[in-house]
């Protein structure tokens, strides 16, 4: 399995985020891809590439083009107002505000295209998304082309981000990215697969009213878990996307037979729609240790969800999003991988 590695990520660098109300140590740093580089290296897994510059036009079938703007100058805009450190927003467009006018001040733009306070905004945050975005598209081709697979290893990650917002450590959507790519390269039916302990709200909403994506996710239920907002059992999809939606949440200290038997879940449906592609969005956060998360996958789990995929047989894209254990992130993306190679 070739992995394409974003070399730029770590141009998005924060030092601190806010977390329950205190600006603590930042949990997304470049430390996590550095050990999945590492644990890839002595693998023996496949080759390690480059990714290739595939333009602007890719990212805007997904994402909007004032909302591209925004990101693209936000570090500048910053800086000119003064600010000092990481950007964080204050203020949000919330019920019964106007969100469809754009404000010529920062600050209240910062907030119109973000979701929360918890993602610091830095001088290389854009870069690296970008940059992530053209790894992603770099691994799709390979899959398109006709490898059975292809893991992209990237920060930040991208399953927050929605079509206008960031937030949740996300700026570009990049599983989001490579299934409009598979679209648009005359795919009919793709298939994203979300692991990640949290809810990829961006992705669903991107894809919600569409049937030629199939969106599923198993995660921590919303009602006490990260994103709060979106994520539960009866969201479905709209319009032509009904049915094309499913959601498996679990409460927070799920067993592993609870996470397995909602896995086989979310599998048997995507059996049946016949995906020509599976995008996964790995988190690894489900991972027992995880600092942030409250689920108990190890070694073993994780080899067991790369076999279970394996066993769809489907060209398989592997897209990077969460996992906080920095130290335990490389061997658990690794068994997934393996495991997948070992199922195929």
């Amino acid at each position: 399995m070739k992995t394409v590695y974003n070399a730029g990520h770590a141009a998005h660098d924060a030092k601190h985020e806010f977390f329950r109300g205190r600006l603590v140590p930042a949990f997304e740093t470049p430390q996590r891809a550095q050990y999945v580089l590492e644990a890839l290296q002595r693998s023996g897994l496949g080759d390690i590439i480059a990714p290739r510059d595939h333009g602007l036009a890719a990212l805007q079938r997904v994402h909007s083009a004032a909302y591209l703007r925004f990101l693209q100058g936000a570090w500048s805009e910053w800086l000119a107002q003064g600010g000092e450190g990481e950007a964080f927003p204050a203020v949000w467009p919330v019920r019964t505000l106007r969100s469809d006018v754009e404000p010529r001040n920062f600050t209240a733009r910062l907030g119109l295209y973000s979701m929360d306070s918890g993602t610091p905004l830095t001088a290389g945050s854009w870069q690296a998304a970008y940059d992530g975005a053209q790894a992603t598209l770099t691994a799709q081709a390979l899959v398109a082309a006709g490898e059975r697979s292809a893991y992209v290893l990237t920060r930040p990650p991208g399953h927050h981000a929605g079509a206008d917002f960031f937030g949740g450590y996300c700026f570009v959507n990049n599983a989001a990215v490579a299934a409009q790519a598979c679209i648009d390269q005359g795919a009919r039916r793709v298939a994203i697969l979300d692991v990640d302990y949290h809810h990829g709200n961006g992705t669903q909403a991107i894809f919600y009213a569409r049937a030629d994506v199939f969106f599923a996710s198993l995660h921590g239920d919303p009602l006490t878990e990260y994103p709060f907002f979106l994520g539960h059992a009866d969201e479905e999809g709209e319009g032509e996307g009904r049915g094309f939606n499913a959601n498996f949440p679990l409460a927070a200290g799920s067993s592993n037979d609870a996470w397995f038997a909602a896995l086989d879940a979310a599998l048997a449906r995507l059996r049946d729609y016949g995906p020509e592609m599976l995008i996964v969005s790995l988190g690894v956060d489900t991972y027992g240790g995880d600092p942030i998360s409250h689920f108990a996958l190890d070694e073993p789990e994780f080899a067991r969800l790369g076999r279970e995929l394996a066993a769809l047989r489907r060209p398989t894209l592997f897209v990077q999003e969460g996992g906080y254990a920095t130290e335990a992130i490389g061997r658990n993306v690794v068994a997934v991988l393996r495991g997948f190679e070992e199922g195929a």
